[in-house]
């Protein structure tokens, strides 16, 4: 349990360390900004309670938005990820279910799996982050370009670094 607690203490020190060191300075012309610190929701065991997962999620999302600037729009796409977590893994669960104790883990689940539940989890995410920071329909589809743009560069990087943390 301890050990548990003390990996997932490090995983999140260490996403939000990437975050607002390194993946905050990455802008491509307006368009692509990577969030992986969205990874640790993703990450969490299957059995956390519904209510410790959205205290979790809006803690994470409270810290990035005090390294950022941005006044709470980082803490409600946060929270609204780890609110439908449970509902999106309801959907693609394998047919023997999870296994007991067990993580989200592309080792254990497979790519294809990781791929479309990280996929459903960030763009539900950078839709809710981008539209909330423009909060007007008059820029839909140059908002919709960013939301596509800045989830494929997250997830891709989530994916890569599910591979340098499972070591595969």
């Amino acid at each position: 349990m301890i050990n548990r607690i003390l990996r997932f203490g490090l995983i999140f020190i260490l996403l939000l360390l990437l975050q607002v060191l390194l993946f905050n300075n990455v802008q491509f012309s307006g368009y692509v900004n990577p969030y992986v610190y969205i990874m640790f929701i993703l990450l969490l065991p299957f059995e956390i309670p519904a209510w410790l997962l959205l205290i979790i999620s809006f803690f994470t999302g409270l810290i990035i938005d005090l390294f950022s600037g941005t006044p709470g729009m980082h803490t409600s796409a946060t929270v609204l990820a780890g609110f439908v977590r449970p509902f999106i893994l309801r959907i693609i669960s394998p047919r023997d279910g999870y296994e007991s104790g067990a993580d989200p883990s592309m080792l254990i689940y497979g790519f294809k799996w990781f791929l479309i539940y990280t996929s459903i989890i960030v763009i539900i995410h950078h839709t809710a982050l981008f539209y909330l920071e423009v909060f007007r329909f008059a820029d839909f589809f140059r908002t919709l370009l960013r939301v596509l743009l800045s989830s494929l560069f997250s997830i891709t990087f989530i994916v890569l670094l599910e591979y340098i943390r499972k070591g595969k």
